[in-house]
C-alpha cells in the first residue's frame, strides 16, 4: 500500500504546474454599476436638467415631487439618487446645506450611495403595485426624518402602480409634509395619470448621443486598462441606441469576448460578430449587386451571409442603413466616424450617381420588406423575394418620369429594360412588321412602329386622332381635325421614310373617314362595359354600392391588334 504523503510530494526535477491566477479581493461588479454617476458632473447628456436643479437649489425653490422620464439607461434612477444626496448632503464639516455638488464623503452621502440610508426609501412599483403598498407610504410620511434633512421616497417604474394606488397617493402628493420629497422614475410617462403629472416637476431625460457615448466608453476603457479599436467603440456606441446602461453592458461583453491571444484588444470585427451584425463590406457588395440589377449575385450573397449566421432581417437593416447613409451624403449630412475611408468613397460615389427619387423608392421598398422579413416564418425566402422586388422595381418609371413622358406625348408600352427574348424567338416581336412591305402598313402597324422607335408624340397623334379616308401603299389620306397641326403630315411622312426607307405621301382630304384607333378602343370598352353591367353579380354589386364605378384595365393604352 503506497504512502499518500509520498504520492503528493513532487519529485526532484519535476516541472511544477503554473500557479492558478489568484481571485480578486471582491466579487466582480459590472461596468454599469461600477461607473454609475456619483455626482451631477458625471451625469452625461442631461445639462438642462442639472442646470434647472442647480438653480432651484440655489434659490431655495425646490418642488416637493419630481418625475424623471426617458428611455432605458439614461440615468433616471441615478438622477433620483443624486437629488437625494444633493438635498441631504451636510458637507465634510457637517455644516453644509443642499447643494448641486454633494461632497460624497459625509455620512448621508455615503449611506445613500450604499443604499442603506434610513430616510431614503426606494420602492419598485413593478412589485409593489397595490393600495396597501401606497398606504404604508401615506402612514409613514407623517413622521419626521430620523437623521436626514428630508425624507425621500424614490419610486421606480411608477407607471406600474394600479389606478387605485395612484388615486390613494394623490392627496399626499399634492400637499406632502415639508420634510418629504417624492422622486418618480418611469420609461412610459404616457401611462401615468394626468392628475399625478400635474403635481410633479417633470424632467425628460434625453438619449445620449453617439459622440458622448464614444467619449464615455473610451474613458472607461482607459480606466479599465483595456485597448479597443475606435471603430469597435463606435459600433458599441451606435448599438446602445442612446442608453448608457445598454452600452456599458455591451462593452462588458466585448471585453470578455476579446481574444486573449491578441492581448485582449477589442476589434471591430469581433464586435460585429458578437452583435450579430452583417459585415459592412458584404452589405456593400449586396447593395452593389442590387443597384447593378444582378438578381443571381444578390441571392448568392444573401445565402452566403445567412450561412455565416447573419439573420436576414439584419441584412435588410444593413441595406437600409446604407441607403440612409447614401441619401444623407447627397445633402452633405453624413458623418459616421466608424466608416473606413473605402466605405466613405463608395457611399460618396453612389450619392453622385443616384437621384433622390430612386433612393426614396429603394428606402420605401426596404422599409416595407423589413416588416415582412421580421414576421416571416422563413425569413431567407422573404429576403430573396424582397431583393428581386427591389431589383426589378428599378426598371419602373417614377411619377416624375411618367409626367415628363406625358408632357412629351406618350407613355412607354414596354419595360424600360426589356428582357431578352428566348433563343430562336428574337424576331417574333417584329415579325408582323418585318414581313409586311415597307409601303403597305395598317394604321395599327404604323402606330406600333412609331411607338417602338421612340416617336411617342407622333404615335399618340396617330392613335388618338388619325382618321383614315384612304390608306394605300405609300399614301395616306386622313380627315383633318383641330388636334392635328399643320406639320403633322410632314412629320409623319418623314418618320415613315426614316423607318421604312420608302417615301410616303401623307395629306389631309375630304370624304368618309374611319374612326381612329382610340375611337375603336373606346367603343369596344363601352360595349364591354354594357355587357358586364348586365351580369347578375355586377348588378347586385352596383345596387349595393350605388357610387361604385367600373374601372377598365388600361395598362396598354396605345397597343392594338395589327
Amino acid at each position: 500500500m503506497s504512502d499518500s504523503a509520498d504520492d503528493d510530494t513532487p519529485m526532484l526535477g519535476m516541472d511544477l504546474p503554473e500557479a492558478a491566477p489568484q481571485p480578486s479581493s471582491g466579487p466582480y461588479r459590472v461596468l454599469a454599476r461600477k461607473y454609475r454617476p456619483q455626482t451631477f458632473a458625471e451625469l452625461i447628456g442631461q445639462d438642462a436638467m442639472v442646470r434647472t436643479l442647480g438653480n432651484a437649489i440655489a434659490r431655495d425653490r425646490l418642488a416637493h415631487a419630481f418625475l424623471m422620464t426617458g428611455v432605458r439607461g439614461v440615468g433616471k434612477t441615478s438622477t433620483a439618487r443624486l437629488i437625494a444626496k444633493a438635498l441631504n448632503c451636510i458637507g465634510p464639516d457637517g455644516q453644509g446645506g443642499p447643494t448641486i455638488d454633494p461632497c460624497g464623503v459625509c455620512e448621508p452621502c455615503r449611506a445613500i450611495t450604499e443604499g442603506r440610508h434610513i430616510d431614503v426609501i426606494e420602492m419598485d412599483a413593478a412589485s409593489n403595485t397595490g393600495v396597501d403598498d401606497v398606504r404604508e407610504i401615506i402612514e409613514a410620511v407623517r413622521y419626521a426624518a430620523v437623521s436626514a434633512r428630508y425624507k425621500i421616497y424614490i419610486i421606480d417604474e411608477v407607471h406600474m402602480l394600479s389606478r387605485n394606488a395612484f388615486n390613494a397617493l394623490l392627496k399626499t402628493l399634492e400637499e406632502p409634509p415639508p420634510h418629504v420629497k417624492f422622486l418618480f422614475a418611469t420609461t412610459e410617462v404616457n401611462k401615468v395619470p394626468v392628475t399625478v403629472l400635474s403635481r410633479c416637476q417633470r424632467f425628460d431625460l434625453r438619449r445620449i448621443t453617439p459622440d458622448m457615448l464614444f467619449a464615455h466608453f473610451s474613458s472607461i476603457l482607459q480606466k479599465e486598462g483595456v485597448e479597443a479599436e475606435a471603430p469597435a467603440i463606435w459600433l458599441i456606441a451606435n448599438a446602445a441606441e442612446g442608453s448608457v446602461r445598454d452600452g456599458l453592458s455591451i462593452l462588458d461583453q466585448a471585453i470578455a469576448h476579446a481574444d486573449l491571444d491578441g492581448g485582449g484588444k477589442i476589434s471591430a470585427d469581433q464586435v460585429r460578430v458578437m452583435l450579430g451584425l452583417s459585415d459592412r463590406s458584404s452589405i456593400a457588395q449586396l447593395m452593389a449587386t442590387v443597384l447593378e440589377g444582378d438578381p443571381g449575385a444578390a441571392i448568392d450573397l444573401a445565402r452566403g451571409q445567412y450561412a455565416l449566421g447573419i439573420e436576414p432581417v439584419a441584412m435588410v437593416r444593413g441595406l437600409m442603413d446604407l441607403t440612409h447613409a447614401v441619401t444623407l451624403a447627397k445633402v452633405s449630412r453624413h458623418d459616421d466616424p466608424a466608416l473606413a475611408e473605402a466605405d466613405r468613397e463608395r457611399i460618396g460615389d453612389w450619392a453622385k450617381k443616384l437621384g433622390f427619387a430612386p433612393l426614396n423608392r429603394l428606402w420605401q421598398l426596404l422599409l416595407k420588406g423589413h416588416d415582412e422579413v421580421l414576421r416571416a416564418n422563413n425569413p431567407l425566402e422573404h429576403l430573396e423575394m424582397l431583393l428581386l422586388r427591389v431589383i426589378y422595381a428599378a426598371s419602373m418609371p417614377d411619377p416624375g418620369e411618367l409626367a415628363k413622358l406625358l408632357e412629351a406625348g406618350g407613355v412607354p408600352t414596354r419595360p424600360l429594360t426589356p428582357p431578352a427574348p428566348p433563343p430562336g424567338q428574337e424576331s417574333m416581336a417584329v415579325e408582323s412588321i418585318a414581313e409586311t412591305p415597307a409601303t403597305s402598313l395598317t394604321v395599327a402597324q404604323i402606330h406600333h412602329l412609331l411607338e417602338s422607335t421612340g416617336n411617342h408624340r407622333l404615335a399618340v397623334d396617330v392613335y388618338d386622332h388619325l382618321k383614315i379616308i384612304t390608306l394605300e401603299p405609300g399614301a395616306i389620306t386622313y380627315a383633318p381635325v383641330p388636334t392635328l397641326d399643320a406639320n403633322f403630315a410632314r412629320n409623319l411622312g418623314e418618320a415613315l421614310l426614316a423607318q421604312t426607307g420608302s417615301r410616303w405621301h401623307v395629306q389631309p382630304g375630304e370624304g368618309d373617314a374611319r374612326p381612329s384607333l382610340k375611337d375603336v378602343r373606346d367603343a369596344t370598352l363601352a360595349d364591354n362595359d354594357a355587357r358586364i353591367r348586365e351580369l347578375p353579380v355586377v348588378k347586385a354589386a352596383l345596387a349595393a354600392f350605388p357610387d361604385a364605378k367600373l374601372e377598365p384595365s388600361d395598362d396598354n393604352r396605345h397597343k392594338s391588334n395589327p
